[in-house]
């Protein structure tokens, strides 16, 4: 039942192995990591690029736990090599060798990974494989987060509040808030304003000062609760999507409209530090620290949202923007340019 390329498999393979837990010096490569060896329920990808997102540099700080040596990396795409259904009889997983495909699963920091056959989803012809890798992770979390993590609290017309839209996820998330009809406020740093202008995803835009000799954005630069209620007429926003985490927690309990959500979906300036439930009494809102596994749970949440996201994507709907592309013998070096702040868009590795 196993299917397998034509190609030769090497034993061992270039990766980027966390061998401890630090800074982006911690990234080691070695030629000469052993290639996965094909289980049941997987296939092995021949990876053309992998993704860099910050939850990568979570893991590597040892803030999400996996005991080193690891091989980095979360999100990559390529071909098919190896191919094993289920031990449960499911022999149909729509996949065969030579497919192109892209993967959320540990270990894309290398030339070879083995993903699981429920996380891979399939490229389009016309799609190519940057494009695809770089839709990825930050596309399926601004997905589910426009459009499932509210749970209905979000209606058109309500204004929200996306942080930090000039890169990442959230500039996805402010583009998909439109699509849905959603009102937004985003947030940016000063040397990425005309970029965000460009996209043309938020009705108001407020723009930070950045932080002194660095290219992020400065929280206190600028009284957002005051701008957001002057925005709102003093009701405060439906939602917000804050991926910042301990920069603005205080500024988003403040900016909530009654009933509305805080979602808290990152951690770039540093974890969100535990507060008391009573923080969120007078405005009787709800709060929520989700992760993108819990909503592409199942084959058919995933396609779903792929596909629509696809959708978007060859209709011009959703502008998708490629920062920089660095080698695998670089990888320091992109995690050391993620964190400066400085990125527009995706960021990816060519293997």
């Amino acid at each position: 039942l196993m299917s397998t390329s034509t190609t030769m498999i090497p034993s061992t393979m270039k990766a980027v192995v966390v061998k401890e837990l630090g800074g982006p010096e911690c990234l080691t490569v070695v030629t000469d990591h052993p290639t996965p060896k094909l289980k049941p329920g997987h296939a092995l990808v021949q990876n053309e690029y992998s993704g860099l997102n910050f939850i990568d540099t979570y893991f590597r700080k040892g803030l999400y736990k996996c005991d080193p040596p690891f091989v980095a990396g979360q999100e990559g795409g390529g071909t098919i090599v190896e191919i094993a259904p289920s031990d449960d009889g499911d022999k149909e997983c729509g996949f065969k060798v030579g497919d192109r495909v892209v993967y959320g699963s540990m270990g894309s920091y290398a030339q070879y990974t083995l993903a699981p056959l429920d996380k891979l989803v399939p490229v389009p012809d016309d799609v190519g494989m940057d494009v695809a890798v770089s839709c990825s992770v930050q596309g399926l979390t601004a997905h589910y987060l426009v459009s499932s993590v509210h749970n209905g609290m979000m209606k058109e017309g309500d204004w929200c509040l996306i942080f930090s839209v000039g890169s990442g996820t959230c500039q996805w998330a402010a583009q998909m808030a439109k699509l849905r009809g959603y009102k937004v406020i985003g947030t940016c740093s000063k040397g990425k304003a005309e970029h965000v202008k460009d996209i043309g995803a938020c009705d108001e835009l407020i723009v930070l000062d950045e932080v002194p000799g660095a290219s992020y954005a400065d929280y206190e630069s600028v009284d957002i609760v005051a701008r957001v209620m002057e925005i709102t007429n003093k009701q405060g926003v439906k939602c917000i999507l804050d991926g910042v985490g301990k920069s603005t927690v205080d500024i988003s309990l403040s900016c909530l409209a009654r009933r509305g959500i805080f979602v808290s979906f990152g951690n770039a300036s540093g974890a969100v530090p535990a507060f008391p439930v009573l923080r969120l009494l007078p405005k009787s809102a709800f709060v929520t620290r989700p992760k993108l596994g819990d909503y592409i749970a199942s084959r058919e949440e995933l396609s779903e949202r792929w596909d629509e996201i696809m959708d978007w994507l060859k209709s011009k709907k959703l502008q998708m923007g490629i920062d920089c592309v660095y080698s695998l013998e670089d990888a320091a070096e992109g995690h050391v340019y993620l964190e400066s702040g400085k990125s527009k868009g995706k960021i990816l590795y060519k293997i």
